[in-house]
């Protein structure tokens, strides 16, 4: 039987080039003191200002506890503020510090740099159509089971 190499498969593909990305990420962001998982939360946090923790989990596509655990590092990296919901005494309401927004608009760049050079000699077409291609595999994969 002869050997298959890895990169034939596309899940290793798709997961090789998904660690790469985040490591290059990662080491841009060191000297901020976040990482790109964290970086993720608080950007969307920044976005959705008042979005509950259930929320941010469901669209960043992690489970409660892995959510939770960001959330509470995040608090207490003084990058987010968090207070009872009005509405629903069980749970939060996500903000932004003054710091946190300042933290996400000084990284914006080095995460589309970071992205540039990932995706350098794709036309603006091929960029398309990957981004595509990628969201119908995400969507694809969806109602397997929850992450």
């Amino acid at each position: 039987m002869p050997h298959s190499s890895p990169q034939q498969f596309l899940g290793f593909l798709l997961g090789s080039t998904h660690r790469r990305i985040s490591t290059g990420f990662a080491r841009a962001l060191k000297p901020y003191d976040i990482t790109p998982e964290q970086w993720s939360v608080l950007l969307m946090i920044c976005d959705r200002s008042g979005i509950s923790q259930k929320e941010v989990a469901a669209a960043a596509a992690k489970d409660q506890p892995t959510t939770a655990r960001i959330v509470e590092l995040l608090l207490k990296k003084g990058f987010i503020s968090k207070s009872m919901n009005p509405g629903d005494r069980r749970a939060f309401q996500l903000y932004a510090t003054e710091e946190g927004q300042l933290l996400i608009g000084n990284t914006l760049e080095l995460e589309q740099q970071t992205i540039n050079t990932a995706v350098a000699g794709l036309d603006p077409e091929q960029l398309e159509e990957l981004r595509s291609m990628l969201e119908l595999i995400y969507h694809n994969t969806g109602n397997t089971h929850q992450e």
